[in-house]
């Protein structure tokens, strides 16, 4: 069974979240949450698996809420929810920790999926669409330490030095949006080999999910924003 938390500022919003779910066999409302200040109460207390996340919420907004909850430590997984598909608050949040966006119109099925992804440790944002949201972002927005970052061979990034150099080829490929089926064909490697790279790579830079390994390569400059 899924626990899932609503945070939105909008009654109806949730009334309409609140009704999907219970639809639902495998999940369970836990809570709801009108802002970023009562969401982040409420996770620190109920633990949910998933929160469906607003962004644009009185006071404590959806982005620092998720920043938060990361900070913390919790192993609750934030589903940022945008009006638009390519949304900048969008990009900030999956930077803040958040493992994958949906915009609000998604169809049901498509919002249950993405719980579900979430929820299982994947994200769910597919590889090209996580492409094109960087693309159109990541060259504006400051690095994680809010300053500029030049970086040389010398001087790699911090999040990238454990990698080998084989991992490191990998996550320049997963930030490009290529696939495990991709890369595997790309490097004549087994499928199943490929996923304990990934593994592998997402636990050396610490990165929750391939979301943040798309986000972490962008920042190292492996991948630039074409």
């Amino acid at each position: 069974m899924t626990t899932v938390l609503i945070a939105d500022d909008q009654p109806l919003q949730r009334m309409g979240f609140r009704m999907l779910l219970e639809s639902q066999d495998d999940m369970t409302l836990v809570g709801e949450a009108g802002g970023g200040a009562e969401a982040v109460r409420l996770i620190a207390r109920l633990h949910p698996d998933v929160v469906l996340m607003d962004v644009r919420m009185p006071g404590l907004d959806g982005i620092e809420a998720t920043r938060r909850v990361v900070a913390a430590g919790s192993r609750t997984r934030i589903l940022i929810l945008t009006t638009f598909d390519l949304d900048e608050y969008a990009y900030a949040g999956l930077r803040a920790g958040a493992s994958g966006f949906l915009v609000k119109d998604a169809l049901p099925e498509e919002l249950l999926s993405g719980i579900r992804a979430v929820a299982s440790g994947d994200a769910v944002v597919a590889p090209s669409l996580t492409r094109r949201l960087l693309d159109a972002y990541a060259h504006r927005l400051p690095a994680a330490d809010g300053s500029e970052r030049t970086e040389t061979p010398e001087d790699p990034h911090p999040g990238v030095a454990p990698l080998t150099d084989r991992e490191r080829e990998i996550l320049t490929v997963i930030g490009q949006g290529w696939t495990n089926a991709e890369i595997a064909s790309r490097f004549h490697l087994a499928e199943s080999t490929v996923k304990t790279h990934v593994g592998r790579i997402l636990a050396k830079t610490g990165s929750r999910d391939r979301v943040q390994a798309v986000i972490l390569a962008y920042e190292a400059k492996l991948v630039r924003p074409s």
